[in-house]
């Protein structure tokens, strides 16, 4: 997707309050929400246990990582992972259900820093900072009268997104409920160029990424039909290859173990053209069913 191209969507920054999202928000919202209470109601800030611009923060979260829809109502995402009595994962104990928030993240662009990030932005910068990212932006407004920009809000956002994803090993602060949810799966790197902290994120094999969840991504994505191009599921806008930073030699070891596990699943190379193809497309919850044993 071109700079042209990006123009024509609706972007949306902060509403986060400058809180990344902590280890145990996701479970307590949803919690919060299938008990029927209410976000805007005087004792939120004490059955959630946190402060009151923690509690619009937590609200944030469920909708960007499709937990809840606009409505406040739990997704069928949200409750397939994280309910009590039939839930995937409800304290998200398993690196898979990590990889299927942050690919919610993504490709539910309510947030539209990730999608930006991971769809375009990584793939013409390799290493960015705050600044770097917040020219981008600034960039893309320029030729675009819908986007209010704002350089404060924007780099507040990029803030929020390296809390997120930044694994720090040498960090002194071992408290869980501070670190971001999605530092475990390491996507976002650190190196250091002078004085000056760069970040990137690199296209690699992921071999602690399941691919039952790269399954589910690709038939989820409604731009996919029952054949799929190799380019496709390496380049294209919500991609596995974008979403998952995957590297063609990653990718392809993800398609080799779908096509084992799956009859119905097929990987032709005719001519030079290879093709992931599918005699019947199945459920996308089965194969999470699958892998989570429900």
């Amino acid at each position: 997707m071109t700079i042209e191209n990006i123009e024509k969507i609706k972007f949306t920054f902060s509403g986060h309050d400058s809180f990344q999202c902590r280890q145990l928000w996701l479970k307590k919202g949803y919690d919060f929400v299938k008990e029927g209470r209410n976000f805007n109601d005087d004792d939120a800030v004490i059955k959630l246990g946190v402060g009151k611009n923690m509690v619009s923060s937590i609200r944030f979260w469920l909708k960007a990582f499709n937990i809840i829809d606009h409505k406040d109502i739990p997704t069928e995402f949200g409750s397939r992972l994280l309910d009590d009595e039939n839930g995937y994962d409800p304290f998200l104990e398993e690196e898979a259900s990590l990889w299927l928030l942050h690919y919610q993240l993504v490709k539910n662009g309510f947030a539209s820093i990730y999608s930006l990030i991971f769809n375009e932005f990584r793939k013409e910068k390799l290493f960015y900072n705050k600044e770097t990212f917040v020219n981008y932006v600034k960039r893309i407004g320029e030729g675009n009268p819908g986007l209010n920009f704002n350089e404060n809000t924007v780099a507040k956002d990029f803030i929020v997104f390296t809390n997120l994803y930044k694994n720090d090993p040498e960090s002194k602060d071992v408290e869980d409920s501070f670190s971001g949810i999605l530092s475990e799966i390491e996507l976002l790197k650190t190196t250091r160029k002078g004085k000056e902290e760069q970040f990137y994120i690199e296209n690699t094999e992921r071999d602690n990424l399941p691919e039952a969840v790269v399954l589910f991504s690709i038939l989820e994505n409604s731009n996919y039909g029952n054949s799929i191009s190799l380019n496709s599921l390496e380049f294209d806008f919500n991609s596995p290859g974008s979403i998952f930073a995957l590297n063609r030699p990653g990718l392809m070891n993800k398609i080799s173990d779908i096509v084992d596990g799956f009859n119905d699943i097929t990987f032709t190379d005719q001519a030079g053209i290879k093709e992931l193809q599918f005699k019947n497309k199945l459920d996308p919850y089965k194969t999470l069913d699958n892998y989570y044993g429900k």
